[in-house]
């Protein structure tokens, strides 16, 4: 079972990711500063995607509630290893699912106003990529679901 610091620590950290573009997304910046907070968005995202990785190569855990007995008490092949696996399907299958809605409402509205005005084809590209990190997210997730069984 999770602790609460293992549910804790990973929505503080997609809040940190997720913060900078709270504003842009209200319309309350002007382009400078909405570059700068998609910037930090990025950089924050691929910081984050390093520290995973490395913490998952060094296999030292930051939880430290589990030890080596409870992980080899026979957890393979059990009810809870099989909805670990359908939870990973789903966030997966889910996300996707999402990213193509979203993406199937932004690109004709991105093609509309580049076809309108040829300036507005890299602030309608940004859109229709932001659909697509949803689909990126969720394969982060279950992964993540995944490395814990």
């Amino acid at each position: 079972m999770l602790s609460k610091l293992e549910i804790i620590v990973p929505l503080i950290m997609v809040g940190l990711i997720v913060l900078p573009l709270v504003k842009v997304f209200s319309g309350k910046v002007d382009l400078k500063s909405a570059r700068k907070r998609l910037y930090i968005h990025i950089s924050l995202f691929f910081a984050l995607v390093l520290f995973v990785f490395i913490w998952q190569i060094s296999g030292t855990s930051l939880f430290a509630a589990e030890t080596e007995e409870t992980v080899s008490e026979g957890f393979a092949g059990s009810i809870a290893q099989g909805l670990g696996f359908l939870g990973a399907a789903l966030t997966t299958g889910l996300g996707s699912i999402g990213a193509g809605i979203a993406v199937a409402a932004a690109a004709p509205a991105a093609i509309g106003a580049f076809s309108e005005n040829e300036k507005n084809f890299g602030k309608s590209l940004i859109f229709v990529a932001l659909g697509e990190g949803v689909a990126i997210y969720g394969l982060l997730i279950s992964i993540l679901i995944i490395n814990k069984l």
